[in-house]
């Protein structure tokens, strides 16, 4: 059988493959993950993403790895995770009646192949409240996701709608990426 490794810390990401019942290893990279702020988001996702998978792949060269990265564009800048309660707010304050965009950049290298792309979801949040914010923020959900809040846990109540992917909103645009896992030659 051939290995599927998931270049990836995420939960989340973990989780979404585990419910495929696919056989993967995880192994965490810890490259640089900062970026060129002249990349469009897509070009920063899918960078990060093979960023990740290569520095996987170069100690599993016999695998099929994934990679992947998230970012939330609102009206006026790439967000990425927040650094304190401050940031958060401030993030989710952005985002607060407006619609965003996601963008999950997902990179995957086999012995024979490295495809790279990536998937945009637009998602519209609620009016939000100053209180309703900091309520959130101190669920602490916030501090590892881009944009400061997760849709896969108590962040949904702040998402009105989404247009596209909601498995690319919580990490991993799981059709696609099995799709092209399967272009790739892996066999399920």
């Amino acid at each position: 059988m051939t290995n599927l490794i998931l270049a990836s810390s995420s939960p989340r990401r973990k989780e979404l493959l585990d419910n495929l019942h696919l056989t993967f290893e995880i192994k965490s990279s810890d490259v640089d993950e900062s970026y060129n702020p002249n990349l469009s988001p897509e070009e920063i996702v899918m960078e990060l993403a093979s960023r990740k998978a290569k520095a996987v792949f170069a100690e599993s060269s016999d695998s099929f790895v994934i990679g992947s990265d998230t970012v939330v564009v609102d009206e006026v800048a790439v967000l990425g995770k927040p650094k304190d309660s401050d940031e958060a707010f401030n993030m989710l304050k952005s985002l607060s009646g407006k619609m965003h965009s996601v963008y999950t950049g997902v990179s995957i290298i086999s012995p024979h192949a490295e495809k790279n792309f990536f998937v945009k979801t637009d998602v519209l949040f609620w009016e939000l409240s100053d209180e309703e914010i900091h309520k959130y923020i101190h669920t602490g959900e916030p501090f590892d996701k881009a944009g400061a809040y997760g849709i896969q846990g108590i962040g949904s109540t702040l998402v009105k709608e989404i247009h596209g992917d909601y498995f690319a909103v919580v990490g991993l645009p799981l059709s696609r990426t099995i799709r092209e896992l399967q272009i790739a030659g892996f066999r399920l």
